[in-house]
């Protein structure tokens, strides 16, 4: 009899829920809904589109397990009844960017490389406590528990929430996370694999304590971490999400994890293996076995959904660029793409710098995009199409040699996400990294990640399931990079 399992992609844009074939992973059927633009979203808005998901993906009902992995860093809070205190900020608003500096002034930055793995910017959980704690002290005063994104809904999932909402009501010591997710909060160690009390009191001005032990007076309560291979727990009444749909009792939930976790277990990663992923915002990302500490905040040190260590770096503008830039010209990803091929490697000069929304690598948030080398020769849609494909790469190409100089071993570099499905992101990706491109064959690969882990908690075996690769040869063109890098100073 099949075996099937759920994994969740609950990203900043989209809800996706695949269902798979446990043994195999074969994709039996799939399902998704839409997010609210913005960076900060009511967790409400989440919890009602992975209802519309899960019964677009045809319901959990005939599923074992199932494990949600979700954007990192967004701060949700909820007050001791289990409401959210207020929407939460996600990994990309930039209004705590000076929290983050006066964080980093605080306690220095060699420190907390040392105690967390990364460098305060905007980005991060405890950034966004000190902001909630300096611009809303009401608000600040009634939070009881902090989770992330993908705690808040796999709490949910289980069964708990607001007395009116939920089976089992507000109890805020049934929160869990793992440890990947946990390792993006800014205030938990992934060498020790344990919170930092001491970095969430600076950050929120108020003691935390982990949920299940012993209850003192105003704590906030952080999530348990729960092991990679097990589970949050298993339903023991059936849940009713939004939309019809339901978990049914005897539902497995696993531990869930970070979105780029996610796709490293989706891709199955190894030692060696660097992935680059453009959504929305674009990450450079890896597994190993070794510390990685990079006293610059460019690289963080985070964990992965095994075990082992995911240094990644981030970057704010990604596939954002080619929809800016596509928007101007009127056309869409394809048809973007055709220009863009049409001009030449490194576009006659032209170089866009493309920090549209600020920019988190490097750590600019107030930073605007640049048009640079515009002649009557470069001034025309094909050299600006270039340009925006070229700019977008050039910055993770930058992603790249961080990871490599923090002593990261770069063997194979696959290319992920919505854009690399475009010929000419391959064709330049090529020339901007400089090496062999591997594209894995299309799919969710964060959803397949979570269904990877989810089997995992349900059978107790990681399975291994095989992902087809095409090969783009390397085709360097060093001169793109160096003209990106002198405008980009």
């Amino acid at each position: 009899m099949t075996q099937l399992v759920a994994g969740v992609d609950s990203s900043t844009q989209s809800c996706k829920v695949t269902i798979r074939d446990a043994a195999t992973g074969a994709v039996v059927r799939e399902g998704r809904a839409a997010h609210p633009d913005g960076t900060s979203v009511d967790p409400r808005r989440w919890w009602d589109a992975l209802g519309t998901a899960v019964a677009d993906a045809g319901g959990l009902t005939d599923v074992g397990a199932v494990a949600i992995a979700g954007q990192q860093h967004g701060m949700v809070a909820l007050d001791a009844d289990g409401h959210v205190v207020r929407d939460a900020l996600l990994w990309n608003d930039v209004r705590s960017a000076d929290a983050a500096a006066q964080m980093v002034e605080e306690i220095g930055r060699e420190s907390w490389v040392a105690r967390t793995g990364l460098v305060p910017v905007a980005s991060f959980t405890g950034t966004k406590l000190r902001w909630l704690r300096d611009a809303e002290p009401d608000n600040a005063g009634r939070v009881a528990a902090v989770a992330l994104p993908h705690d808040w809904l796999s709490w949910r999932l289980r069964g708990y929430g607001p007395a009116d909402e939920s089976p089992l009501g507000p109890d805020l010591d049934a929160l869990a996370t793992d440890a990947s997710d946990a390792s993006g909060t800014a205030y938990w160690d992934p060498v020790r694999r344990e919170y930092d009390p001491d970095l969430f009191e600076l950050a929120l001005g108020r003691p935390m304590r982990v949920a299940g032990s012993e209850p003192t007076a105003d704590t906030v309560v952080v999530p348990r971490v729960v092991a990679h291979d097990e589970a949050m727990g298993t339903l023991d009444v059936e849940v009713a999400l939004p939309n019809g749909a339901v978990a049914p009792a005897g539902l497995v939930v696993a531990a869930g994890l970070g979105d780029n976790a996610g796709a490293a277990l989706g891709l199955g990663l190894a030692p060696g293996d660097i992935a680059v992923s453009l959504g929305t915002s674009g990450t450079v990302f890896g597994v190993t076995a070794t510390e990685v500490l990079d006293p610059s905040g460019t690289v963080a040190g985070f964990a992965d959904g095994t075990g082992s260590r995911l240094p990644i770096v981030t970057t704010l503008n990604a596939a954002r660029v080619l929809e800016v830039i596509g928007g101007l010209l009127g056309v869409d990803h394809d048809a973007l793409g055709e220009l863009a091929l049409q001009a030449p490697a490194g576009a006659d000069g032209l170089v866009l710098v493309p920090y549209f929304v600020g920019e988190r690598t490097p750590n600019r948030p107030d930073a605007t995009a640049s048009l640079l080398g515009m002649t009557p020769g470069t001034t025309d849609r094909p050299h600006l199409a270039r340009a925006a494909v070229e700019g977008m790469l050039c910055a993770l190409a930058d992603g790249l040699a961080a990871v490599e100089g923090a002593g990261v071993t770069v063997s194979r570099l696959l290319l992920i996400g919505g854009a690399a499905r475009n010929e000419a992101v391959r064709t330049v990706a090529a020339q901007v990294f400089g090496r062999d491109v591997l594209i894995p064959e299309p799919g969710e690969y964060v959803a397949s990640g979570a269904a990877r882990q989810a089997t995992w908690a349900l059978t107790g075996a990681l399975p291994s399931w095989d992902i087809a690769t095409t090969t783009v040869p390397a085709d360097p063109h060093p001169e793109v990079l160096e003209q990106y890098r002198a405008a980009a100073r």
